[in-house]
């Protein structure tokens, strides 16, 4: 029971959910740090002649490069473990054919002394039935 618990906290909190979390609070640290700091002081300047259109260009703009390169890497690490799993994957599909042709092999060749076995017990029952009958043929 306990050792199902711990594999529900293990898949509640896996690195794609933690890098998923970390994502979302440094873009809204960024979104934040840009609405203090305006960054982007010129394109508000730029925006003055449409105040209504556009008020916080910079914060959008910030917080949208942060979520973008945030994603690129989020989506990268995920590339990785894919391609370490796959990896992994293909090693114990290889070794699962191994060992079934070696499986295989080896029934074939148990099968294969049975039936000499049989063989060589037919041929001894064979020679003892006609010691037997040339025993009282007399």
């Amino acid at each position: 029971m306990q050792a199902n618990r711990k594999m529900n906290r293990e898949m509640r909190f896996t690195t794609a959910f933690k890098d998923l979390v970390m994502l979302v609070v440094i873009t809204i640290i960024v979104l934040i740090l840009s609405y203090f700091f305006n960054v982007f002081v010129f394109l508000i300047e730029l925006f003055q002649k449409y105040p209504k259109a556009i008020n916080y260009i910079d914060e959008i703009i910030t917080g949208l490069l942060t979520l973008s390169i945030g994603l690129s890497i989020f989506a990268w690490r995920r590339w990785r473990e894919l391609k370490k799993e796959t990896a992994e994957r293909i090693k114990k599909q290889e070794e699962l054919f191994r060992l079934t042709t070696t499986q295989a092999e080896v029934e074939r060749i148990i099968s294969k002394q049975l039936r000499s076995d049989m063989d060589q017990m037919k041929q001894d029952v064979r020679e003892i039935l006609h010691l037997l009958l040339n025993k009282y043929k007399i």
